[in-house]
């Protein structure tokens, strides 16, 4: 079905059309003002022979081509189904004020920052990526998407805040998956969460509890843990330890069969994502066929030109 993106520049062809209608009227006029004559051979003698209804195809032709071009310039489209992977992929990061030990260098979100940067870059293009921060809350800040580097300047944006909901993170990311559109395909995507963190969650639903709905969901979770047991931060002017939980989070990758890492390398990563499998979903969406009403617009165009050399060895 044909359907204009700029419907209204479609008036274009109004004055097209009144053209059309002086051509018409004039026809109508020439034939009354013939009337006149009384000597009908004299006037047969003023046509051209031969001519007859063929003088009226290069204004015909030339006036469908006005039209055709006049309606090109709405910018004519077809819908056409375009596929669309729907694999998926959640950073998830914690910004809880103890990723800002510096027992990990530069610190400890920073190092998080620069592995999620350098997972994002060696993903492939055909899978949506999303990111999910987390401390007190955990929040979307960029839904599932193909466009890389909105998600590469929201992790460099990525701002510190109080507590660590480790669990809320993982519902928040289930939660994200969730709305990548069906686009035709049967059932869910298939999706994986990578949680980037240093461990003990102190506020929010438990890991356990995540680790059991990601598991109900069948999305694995592999998890990153940065930081030693050395690691110490400035919090209200007191210097506090902030070991990391290893075992936690150890426990949700191995539960919902992902994978641990304490010093992932890109090749590692890679992991997380190599057997996540496909799953092709088809939007609609407009394919412009401007060219092809331009293109009948000027084969029409000739087509006047060279029936009115032909036939009256003039240009209409």
């Amino acid at each position: 079905m044909i359907r204009f993106l700029q419907p209204w520049w479609l008036l274009a062809a109004i004055p097209v059309l009144m053209v059309a209608g002086g051509y018409v009227w004039r026809q109508f006029r020439r034939r009354a003002d013939a009337m006149r004559f009384t000597n009908v051979e004299l006037l047969r003698t003023l046509v051209p022979k031969g001519i007859g209804w063929r003088r009226h195809v290069p204004a015909v032709a030339l006036l469908l081509g006005m039209l055709a071009l006049a309606t090109a310039m709405a910018r004519p489209s077809i819908d056409s189904k375009v596929p669309l992977e729907r694999a998926t992929i959640i950073l998830a990061i914690d910004v809880s004020l103890s990723m800002q030990a510096t027992d990990v260098s530069p610190n400890r979100l920073a190092a998080a920052q620069e592995a999620a940067t350098q997972f994002t870059g060696q993903l492939p293009e055909s899978f949506n990526l999303g990111l999910v921060a987390f401390a007190k809350a955990a929040n979307v800040l960029v839904p599932p998407t193909k466009d890389r580097e909105t998600v590469k300047q929201a992790i460099a944006g990525l701002q510190l805040a109080e507590a660590t909901a480790t669990g809320e993170a993982v519902f928040t990311s289930l939660e994200a998956i969730r709305t990548v559109p069906a686009d035709g395909a049967n059932g869910p995507p298939p999706a994986r969460i990578l949680l980037l963190s240093d461990g003990y969650r102190t506020y929010g639903r438990s890991i356990e509890e995540a680790a059991s709905a990601a598991a109900t969901a069948n999305v694995p979770v592999s998890t990153i843990a940065f930081g030693t047991d050395e690691g110490v931060v400035d919090i209200g002017g007191q210097m506090q330890r902030v070991p990391v939980d290893r075992l936690s989070l150890a426990n949700l990758a191995e539960s919902t069969k992902g994978f641990f890492y304490e010093a992932a390398s890109v090749g590692e990563l890679r992991k997380v994502y190599e057997d996540i499998g496909s799953s092709i979903g088809h939007r609609t969406a407009p394919r412009e066929v401007t060219h092809w009403y331009t293109g009948v617009g000027l084969l029409l165009a000739l087509t006047a030109a060279g029936a009115s050399l032909l036939w009256t060895s003039r240009l209409p």
